[in-house]
């Protein structure tokens, strides 16, 4: 048996679908070549991490009635064998390797398939995670976290802004709602004050209707203020406050 053969049983292994002669064979092949461990558990692995990602979705109510249905006009006999799939995967086999290779195959093509769902449910992930923006995932991440913590100011406009941080994470992001359109040339800009020092943590901008979800670019610390200023486009140019803070918000 080569690898290439083993690599196949190994699939089929992982997936539960081996027959109790190539089960046989699998751990006899593996006993023989204990050097091809690393490539059955590589199969198991990939075939649990993928079915880890899938979500379970329960069938619909009307599955299991049209599936007998289905069984009762369907001949139970070897139809399934002599489809055009099968006969092409056996033809290509020689003598009395024929059912095992075709059974191989088949295994091959199935774990083949299973890894192609994976793939599309992990692309589907990451490219809604990529579309989403950075301060929307930044926001989950904090309040996810152990030491998850809030605190809402409210302005006199009625402007309202929430801070959510986490000290193990070293992270903070301020959503406001209301805060009034500046004029061009302005942003808000948000500032970590440690002690007496305040720290540049960005700029932001608002929505139309004064929505906004900002990150804190700089590392927080436990004890930290959270303050934000009316500010220059780019940022404060002396790198310091110009202004009084329209929002303050203590993590303690």
């Amino acid at each position: 048996m080569t690898e290439n053969e083993f690599a196949e049983l190994a699939a089929g292994h992982a997936l539960n679908a081996l027959s109790v002669e190539d089960e046989h064979r699998f751990r006899t092949a593996l006993a023989e070549h204990p050097e091809w461990e690393l490539v059955a558990t590589d199969a198991a692995a990939t075939v649990a991490g993928l079915a880890a990602g899938v979500a379970e979705v329960p069938p619909p109510p009307a599955l299991r009635s049209v599936l007998l249905d289905q069984i009762a006009v369907t001949p139970q006999d070897s139809a399934a064998v002599d489809s055009p799939v099968v006969e092409s995967l056996v033809a290509e086999a020689p003598g009395d390797e024929k059912p095992r290779a075709w059974r191989r195959r088949l295994f091959a093509l199935a774990a083949s398939v299973v890894l192609l769902v994976g793939i599309g449910v992990a692309t589907s992930t990451l490219l809604t995670n990529m579309n989403r923006p950075a301060a929307v995932v930044a926001l989950e991440e904090v309040r996810a976290a152990d030491d998850a913590a809030q605190a809402t100011a409210e302005l006199p406009s009625g402007a309202q802004a929430t801070a959510y941080w986490s000290a193990s994470l070293a992270k903070a992001v301020l959503v406001t709602e209301g805060l009034k359109e500046l004029e061009p040339g302005q942003a808000y800009e948000l500032w970590l004050v440690r002690g007496e020092t305040p720290i540049s943590g960005g700029v932001f901008t608002t929505s139309g209707d004064g929505e906004a979800t900002a990150v804190v670019d700089e590392p927080m610390h436990d004890g930290d203020v959270i303050a934000v200023t009316i500010e220059e486009a780019g940022g404060s140019p002396t790198g310091l406050p110009t202004t009084d803070p329209i929002i303050v918000i203590a993590t303690t």
